[in-house]
This record gives C-alpha cells, sequence and structure tokens, in this order.
C-alpha cells in the first residue's frame, strides 16, 4: 500500500479541507441551534460527557504548545499550534454546553482555569510529558483516530448542540489524524533511528489504549487504522495489554497532570476577575 493510499483512505468522505483554527472558513456551528436540553436527555450525563471531551482537549491542546519553538521544522510548529488551537476551540464549546446542560450556566473559563486537577476527566494519555516527536506523533495519531471516531457517533447525538461540534470537530479530526498519520509513516519508514523511536513510542501509547476503549467503545475501528498506518510504516501495532493504565475519567491522574495545569491557569488564578 502506497503512503498516498493510505492518505487518501483516511480522508474519504471528507473532501472539504477546510481545517485551520481562528474561526476561518467555517459558519457558526451553533448559529441558529435550540441550546434547550431536550426532553428525554439526561443532562447531568450530558454535562460529565461535555466535560470529559472538553478536558481531553484542553489537556491535549496545552501539551501541543509545548513544541512552540522546539518542533523539527518552523512549518511543523505551525501545524502543531493550529491543531492545538483546533482543540481548544473545541473546548471552549464543550465546556460553554457543559454550563448550559447542568444548569450552573458556568463559562469556559470556570472549567479550563477555576478546578483542580481531581476535577479534571481527561483521559491519562494525554497529560503524560511530551517526550521526544515520535512519541508525540504516535500520541496524536492515537487520540486523533479514537476522537474522531467518537465524534463521528456524536453527530447523531440527541442533543442538536452537542451534535453540531461533533460535526465541526470531525472535519478537524480528520486533518489531525492525517498529520499525524504521515508522520508516524515518515519516522517508521525513515532511518535506523527514527524507525526505533517510533517504534517505542507506539509501543508506549498502546499501553493506554484500554482506558480510550473504556471512555469510548470503538476499539475494533480504531485498531483497523492504527493497523493499517503501522503496516505502511514498517511497524507492527504493539498488543494492547490489559488492565487499568491510568483512570483518568474518574479524576485520579499521574503526577504530570498538577504541573501541566499549573502553567496553565497561572495567570487566571493570580487575576481572577481580568478581563482581556
Amino acid at each position: 500500500m502506497s503512503d498516498d493510499h493510505v492518505y487518501m483512505t483516511l480522508a474519504e468522505g471528507h473532501e472539504d479541507d477546510t481545517r485551520w483554527a481562528y474561526g476561518t472558513g467555517f459558519e457558526d456551528p451553533l448559529h441558529g441551534v435550540d441550546t434547550t436540553v431536550p426532553d428525554g436527555v439526561d443532562a447531568a450525563e450530558l454535562a460529565a460527557l461535555c466535560v470529559a471531551l472538553g478536558d481531553d482537549a484542553l489537556v491535549s491542546a496545552q501539551r501541543l504548545a509545548e513544541w512552540t519553538t522546539r518542533a523539527p521544522e518552523l512549518e511543523e510548529e505551525v501545524a502543531l499550534a493550529n491543531i492545538g488551537l483546533d482543540l481548544l476551540g473545541q473546548a471552549r464549546l464543550l465546556y460553554s454546553r457543559a454550563g448550559q446542560a447542568d444548569g450552573t450556566e458556568r463559562g469556559e473559563d470556570a472549567y479550563a482555569y477555576f478546578r483542580d486537577p481531581d476535577d479534571f476527566r481527561n483521559v491519562t494519555l494525554a497529560e503524560l510529558p511530551g517526550g521526544d516527536f515520535a512519541f508525540s506523533m504516535a500520541r496524536l495519531l492515537v487520540l486523533s483516530s479514537w476522537r474522531l471516531a467518537h465524534f463521528q457517533g456524536l453527530t447523531a447525538s440527541s442533543d442538536p448542540v452537542l451534535a453540531a461540534i461533533a460535526a465541526k470537530g470531525v472535519k478537524e479530526l480528520t486533518y489531525h489524524r492525517q498529520y499525524a498519520a504521515e508522520w508516524v509513516i515518515r519516522l517508521g519508514d525513515g532511518t535506523e533511528e527514527s524507525h526505533r523511536r517510533m517504534r517505542a513510542g507506539l509501543r508506549q501509547v498502546t499501553a493506554y489504549l484500554g482506558e480510550l476503549f473504556d471512555a469510548y467503545e470503538a476499539r475494533d475501528e480504531v485498531l483497523a487504522v492504527l493497523r493499517q498506518i503501522a503496516d505502511v510504516a514498517g511497524l507492527a501495532l504493539p498488543e494492547m495489554t490489559p488492565g487499568d493504565e491510568g483512570p483518568g475519567r474518574q479524576g485520579r491522574h499521574t503526577d504530570h497532570l498538577a504541573p501541566l495545569l499549573t502553567e496553565l491557569q497561572s495567570v487566571a488564578r493570580a487575576h481572577p476577575e481580568a478581563t482581556w
């Protein structure tokens, strides 16, 4: 299978190439959507889901931001920054929906800046330190593949607001997955050293697949994509190890999350009433 073929396969059905942040190329995804929680939708469950998905996006964006000034090339630095901004945009919409659903009307800043680590519900893989570039690309591939499958399902959500957020996110996540796949293939099929690092990165992230599938059941779909890309890269996808690697959805996190949030939240907490 050629590189071009695998990229085309991943992008199939998503011909709209609009994918960059800053809101360009998009209509307001929530324009004209009634934000009242529909009858038959459990508001507490909706809010919890939005918070968890928002936390995944926020923490992942913060980790991607750490590549600013450190990426291999300027072009990659810009791409990673834009992927992070896409995720921040998703987090903002999800946090806003959570505040509407749970009746508190809390805004996005309250969720992002004024909760402690134990209150966050992101999956553990998102919070791990960045490691080398190969690990970061392996993580981006796994998280974007898993999140894309989840969002594709959520486009049929009984909540029209969540469905609209998911529909917008699908376009972004399709690109995130493609970008990561290109790098996994390039590194896996590159030099002996890049192959070794890419193999190690995949092995590290695969240990956390169990938690992802516990959070959202899309095992076969996601594993098929990962195996396809690993095969083109000349890599073998490691076997998924059983066991609970870190129940982030229950608020139990590694020691890595607290320092990340301290940096993220420092200005807002130092000036809680500030506006800009």
